[in-house]
């Protein structure tokens, strides 16, 4: 059945390539998050451990949103950890990082996200999507606040 929500076909897709690379950021992110939580030790254990929980379970929650958003356009959302990794611009964890060092690549990727969330706002705009500007920008402030906490951490 025809989509007909007052943007072309071309639009609708423009948005959801894009989307999808936001899924597979915030995807490869949540994963990041989610060791970080199970493999961090030191002495700022129990509050990295209570924060990294905090934030991937909150990424939880926006992958199905941006997924439903996805399917809302009428497309077929990524969901294959080989789709991720082709869309994402999250480098993968290799290796066991410090705390510390735990702390800066999510900086680096919280950042990540908000940089591919901003990149799609011209295509929205165009199309006058606000339910999808409205997604990315309760996105942005989300990891923009995430990657401060996580950088205020890392000050001394």
């Amino acid at each position: 059945m025809k989509i007909d929500i007052g943007m072309s076909d071309a639009q609708r897709q423009k948005i959801a390539d894009g989307l999808s690379r936001l899924l597979a950021d915030s995807y490869t992110l949540y994963l990041k998050t989610h060791n970080y939580h199970w493999n961090v030790t030191g002495p700022m254990f129990n509050t990295l451990h209570t924060m990294f929980e905090t934030q991937y379970t909150e990424l939880a929650i926006a992958v199905d949103d941006i997924a439903e958003r996805i399917r809302a356009l009428g497309f077929k959302a990524p969901g294959s950890y080989r789709e991720y990794a082709k869309l994402t611009r999250i480098e993968e964890e290799e290796g066991h990082p410090s705390a510390e060092e735990m702390l800066a690549r999510l900086v680096k990727g919280q950042e990540r996200v908000v940089k591919t969330a901003r990149e799609l706002f011209p295509a929205v705009d165009e199309a006058n999507d606000e339910p999808t500007a409205d997604l990315l920008t309760q996105r942005m402030q989300i990891h923009e606040k995430n990657a401060w906490m996580l950088r205020s951490m890392l000050e001394s």
